[in-house]
């Protein structure tokens, strides 16, 4: 009978609580509150931060100031080019203005030996002896200007040698005109004048040879005879009177 017997089913009987809901519902409305807040902090967290730039008009100011910047430095640049090429071309005239007050006051100190002195004779002298190499040998050059201040204009002449100093294979050495000469002036290098000339001739020097020092020797016969030495680099620097007027022999002559 048991088995035949109906099954009813279990009613279980709970306390309805209506805080209970109220919390429940209040608890999921704040969840999702902050659910809300969060993404919303989350996504400004992470956003780019925006930029102002600006505007149109402050831009193109900008440009023109930077052009206007541009044409000032290119103005300073052209002034401070054509204050240097200036400067460079004053430097190069007070050069050369010194140079030639330089020439003038060798000029001065030149003639003034020729017509200084009054009364008193101050007879033959060696003003100067230049030297130059001709190319692609071992000629050169001798230039020798010679003076002299009297007072009754008297002509002197005779011939002018140079000995030329140095070193050859380690030793000193001491070359002669005889040894020397390469134009066949076996005598020296004629003068004759009254008051300045320039004789010129030309020496060779041996392979080897390294020279430091020329002297002069005039021989006037009856004038005299001068001898005057001058380092080798000084005759190589010497710069050539430029108004000393080369004088022949035939000249000299007519001026007797």
């Amino acid at each position: 009978m048991s088995r035949n017997t109906p099954q009813f089913p279990q009613l279980v009987v709970r306390r309805y609580d209506p805080q209970q809901l109220r919390r429940r519902v209040l608890l999921g409305a704040v969840a999702w509150v902050t659910t809300v807040l969060v993404t919303i902090a989350v996504m400004r967290w992470f956003a780019p931060v925006p930029v102002d730039g600006p505007s149109p008009a402050a831009f193109e100011q900008v440009k023109q100031e930077n052009e206007t910047l541009k044409q000032r430095v290119a103005v300073l640049e052209r002034a401070d080019q054509v204050d240097r090429i200036a400067s460079s071309d004053l430097q190069q005239t007070l050069r050369e203005r010194e140079e030639e007050i330089a020439g003038l006051r060798t000029d001065i100190a030149f003639y003034s030996r020729l017509v200084g002195g009054g009364a008193r004779r101050e007879g033959l002298a060696v003003h100067s002896v230049h030297v130059s190499a001709l190319k692609e040998s071992r000629a050169w050059n001798v230039t020798v200007t010679l003076t002299q201040n009297l007072k009754r204009s008297q002509v002197s002449e005779g011939k002018v040698q140079v000995a030329i100093e140095g070193v050859n294979g380690g030793q000193l050495r001491s070359l002669p005109w005889s040894e020397l000469s390469a134009g066949g002036e076996a005598g020296g290098m004629p003068f004759s004048f009254k008051y300045f000339q320039q004789v010129s001739g030309t020496v060779m020097l041996p392979e080897g040879f390294s020279p430091n020092r020329i002297k002069v020797l005039v021989d006037a016969g009856g004038g005299g005879r001068i001898e005057q030495g001058f380092a080798w680099d000084e005759a190589q620097a010497a710069e050539e009177t430029q108004n000393v007027q080369q004088q022949e022999k035939s000249g000299a002559g007519t001026a007797r």
